[in-house]
């Protein structure tokens, strides 16, 4: 095990954020560079190398928490990305994205604050590719069967590392013009820096992978005629139909969806644009959505210069503390977090509703209607008396997702089925009703965490290698009735 007192002798150290007025100047990530290697060995000498690691249950990846808690502490950082990359292919995306439910269920958490288990993560890795210990690895024989993975985002690059490790030949099909899915263009640039996919997207290439980007499954080619070229077909598109707002203004310019608006943001960072087409600069802004995504609105609107940054939730604000009743360890508790964004600056209002929106002559929004709301009988009512207005010249709506794209003919050209809840159907091995056609992610899971999808992306991968050849050494973390205590 690791340091047998560790967690007796020393305090939780997280990672160092950059000051507030440097970093809103920049885009890159918000962490002070190299501030995590002087202190992650103690840190990952806190693990207890628990008798049941219930870490291991916050993490649908199955990853080896106290193996590499234990190597980090010692200072072997190759027998740890070893580990590392045993269970997850992509640990410098969850080390940087995910919301550790890990450390949520981490034992230690019971009576003090958990280990820093993301950060000991993203350091291994950050070490491994470093010090060239990030590879290539090509099959050392091709099966002859061919797989097709509609999306690019951690469940597709999951699936298709996997299976093109296992011999197959695999192609993924992206329909933006660059490969990252959600993480390229729905990820800001200062909570993931694109190097990351850039260098990932290279290693999959050098093992054999082919991407095809700028191509839309449904649109720009028949989805039925793409299953008739393949042996296996992985959807893994997303889950990317924006929930809307259908109240009175709703049609005003200056109100976007929040996957309208990051991209654009995005795209700057990328050089195809000198400032984006969608800018919060000299505006008073207004984020609907109290989630992640609404969160990267906030950071990427203090980034363009607004004047004013405000995010509404509907749901009262959580506590600070875990509710030992409602959410007991190890569940991943709904707490009251302040992400780097919300440091920056602006309001968060919540237990609020947007009634409706007013413009000027020109159609353009100026003001958000809103009333304060409590929960009752099932459904949020409004108090009476408590309508206000704030001003409102850049609106983005983070409300979540709804299911998969029915726009594009994907899903009707293959004939899926559909659950009540907009996702596409599987069975037990990620399979759809049409055979050889599987599922993987939120295309099939719903809207939910990275560590989920590349634990799917993966899983899928096993299930279509014992499609395409009857057996599969490959590893499967999860089946998609599995539900963690983390869901």
């Amino acid at each position: 095990m690791a340091d047998p007192k560790g967690f007796l002798t020393t305090d939780r150290e997280v990672a160092r954020t950059r000051p507030v007025e440097e970093r809103v100047k920049d885009w890159n990530e918000v962490y002070v560079p190299g501030s995590l290697l002087p202190i992650i060995g103690k840190q990952a000498g806190r693990c207890m190398d628990c008798g049941i690691p219930f870490c291991h249950n916050g993490c649908p990846l199955g990853n080896l928490i106290p193996e590499w808690n234990d190597y980090a502490w010692r200072g072997d950082w190759q027998a740890a990305g070893e580990r590392l990359h045993a269970t997850n292919n992509f640990p410098e995306f969850t080390g940087r994205l995910c919301p550790a439910p890990c450390e949520s269920a981490c034992v230690l958490g019971i009576s003090q604050p958990p280990v820093t288990i993301k950060n000991v993560e993203v350091t291994i890795i950050d070490k491994a590719w470093e010090a060239g210990g990030v590879t290539p690895q090509p099959p050392e024989r091709l099966s002859g069967k061919t797989v097709a993975v509609i999306g690019s985002g951690p469940a597709g690059l999951a699936a298709a590392q996997q299976l093109t490790r296992a011999g197959h030949t695999v192609a993924v099909y992206e329909r933006a013009d660059r490969i990252g899915g959600l993480l390229r263009y729905g990820i800001p640039e200062f909570k993931m820096e694109k190097r990351h996919i850039n260098r990932r997207v290279e290693q999959m290439r050098a093992e054999g992978t082919k991407f095809r980007t700028g191509v839309e499954i449904g649109r720009d080619l028949d989805a039925a005629d793409l299953r008739k070229r393949y042996d296996a077909v992985v959807i893994a598109a997303g889950s990317t139909t924006p929930r809307d707002l259908p109240v009175p203004g709703r049609e005003l310019k200056g109100i976007h969806q929040a996957m309208e608006y990051l991209p654009l943001a995005n795209k700057v960072q990328e050089g195809d644009y000198v400032t984006s087409p969608i800018s919060a600069e000299g505006k008073h802004v207004v984020v609907i959505g109290g989630g992640d995504t609404g969160a990267d609105c906030v950071g990427t609107a203090h980034r363009q210069g607004a004047l004013s940054v405000t995010q509404l939730e509907i749901m009262p604000r959580p506590g600070e503390e875990r509710n030992p009743v409602t959410q007991p360890w190890p569940t991943f508790p709904m707490l009251y977090k302040v992400t780097s964004a919300h440091e920056e600056g602006g309001e968060r209002l919540y237990s609020v509703s947007t009634t409706h929106f007013e413009g000027d002559e020109d159609g353009n929004v100026q003001f958000l209607h809103l009333v304060e709301v409590e929960f009752k009988d099932g459904r949020f009512e409004p108090k009476p008396g408590s309508e206000n207005k704030i001003p409102a010249q850049l609106v983005t709506l983070a409300m979540g997702f709804t299911g998969i794209d029915r726009t594009n003919g994907l899903v009707e050209q293959l004939g899926l089925e559909l659950d009540a809840r907009g996702n596409v159907a599987r069975d037990a091995d990620f399979q759809t009703n049409v055979p050889g056609v599987f599922v993987a992610g939120d295309a099939g899971r719903g809207q939910s965490l990275i560590v989920w999808a590349i634990a799917e992306g993966r899983s899928a991968a096993r299930a279509v290698d014992r499609y395409l050849t009857g057996a599969s050494s490959l590893p499967a973390p999860i089946r998609p009735t599995d539900r963690a205590l983390t869901v």
